[in-house]
């Protein structure tokens, strides 16, 4: 038995094509009373619609952006080559993707970057968002505009997207508490954080985790107020130095970037160094990781997180279900687990974060 077609729909419905066309791909300019036709029409016949031949017929082109914030943090650059490399395999499925970079932790800036997008001609936006308030109104009004929008990383205000895309970031700074409290082998000690901005939710979440499982699991150890580091690894440099000549520090715990700066503070401590956690494993983390500067890397897979929002993107421009996904579970690595190195020499030397 064939399936039904859209000319069997605008028949049952007693509609023209053109208006049964109309009606299941949105494109508007249609009478309720024809709309509700067609849709019962469609519920009576089981008919399916076929996104792949109505793409086809339009010349459909898949517009996507991603709002990324600038500068040379690496685990962002990892970001932006694994936007290049899915839109450069997704080009004969017409899809393009533009990244677009924006000031690190700046609401009003994402803000101003979220309202440029009114005037571009995208489909689907993927944002590395931060929690304000602020960011609401011109979220809305790009939804409005028919724009999908998904939170990327870090997330949006839950209201103003149609999905977040990584990794549960509470779940992520437990592992790190467990790990620093383990460490410490019921010991007491002194454990500093380190963030780039707690308007970063992935950031916040990621502190909310250490401590509630530091406090509750681990009581003896003494848990330092968080120093906000911007992800530059010259502030984290020089925030780590003066931490550590302050005060005898056991375990240091960074929920953001900036690493580089936080492992050159290390590498001239003498005597015994902190316990330090760090996320995203890049050319200097593992580097760190395989000459114990450091003990722990937490990686968020972006590989995998960027398949995920071109898949996801897509679905919702298609008005589809979203494919089922399991969660996304951060890798741990330690200095015996690492992967093998797959970047090349030339792109070690772009990295420097």
């Amino acid at each position: 038995m064939t399936s039904p077609t859209l000319s069997d729909v605008a028949r049952a419905a007693g509609v023209s094509y053109a208006t049964a066309d109309r009606v299941i791909n949105n494109r508007g300019n249609v009478a309720e009373k024809s709309i509700a036709k067609v849709r019962e029409a469609v519920a009576a016949l089981g008919y399916v619609r076929n996104v792949a031949a109505a793409n086809l017929s339009r010349g459909r082109v898949y517009r996507l952006a991603f709002l990324i914030p600038r500068g040379s943090n690496a685990f962002f650059n990892r970001i932006r080559q694994h936007i290049e490399h899915t839109a450069a395999h997704q080009a004969t499925e017409r899809v393009t993707a533009e990244v677009i970079e924006v000031a690190a932790f700046a609401v009003e800036g994402l803000q101003d970057s979220i309202s440029d997008l009114l005037e571009r001609d995208f489909d689907g936006v993927a944002i590395v968002g931060l929690q304000s308030a602020a960011l609401e109104v011109p979220l809305a009004a790009l939804r409005d505009k028919g724009v999908a929008v998904v939170g990327l990383v870090s997330d949006l205000p839950q209201a103003a997207r149609a999905a977040y895309i990584g990794i549960d970031n509470i779940a992520a700074g437990r592992t790190a508490g467990r790990m620093v409290g383990l460490a410490h082998g019921g010991r007491g000690g002194r454990v500093q954080t380190f963030a780039g901005s707690l308007d970063a939710r992935d950031h916040a979440e990621r502190l909310t985790g250490f401590r509630e499982v530091l406090q509750t699991d681990f009581p003896q150890l003494e848990l330092l107020d968080p120093i906000m580091t911007k992800d530059d690894a010259q502030v984290l440099n020089a925030q780590t130095r003066q931490a550590l000549g302050q005060t005898e520090l056991t375990a240091l715990y960074n929920v953001g970037a900036g690493n580089s700066g936080l492992i050159a503070a290390l590498q001239e401590e003498r005597g015994t160094r902190p316990f330090c956690v760090v996320h995203e494993l890049v050319a200097h983390s593992r580097q760190a990781l395989l000459e114990r500067h450091i003990d722990l890397v937490i990686d968020q897979r972006p590989d995998v997180e960027i398949n995920r929002a071109f898949t996801v993107l897509r679905a919702l421009i298609d008005q589809k279900e979203l494919p089922p996904m399991p969660d996304l579970v951060p890798t741990i690595y330690v200095r015996d687990n690492l992967p093998a190195d797959t970047l090349t020499d030339k792109m070690k030397a772009k990295i420097d974060d």
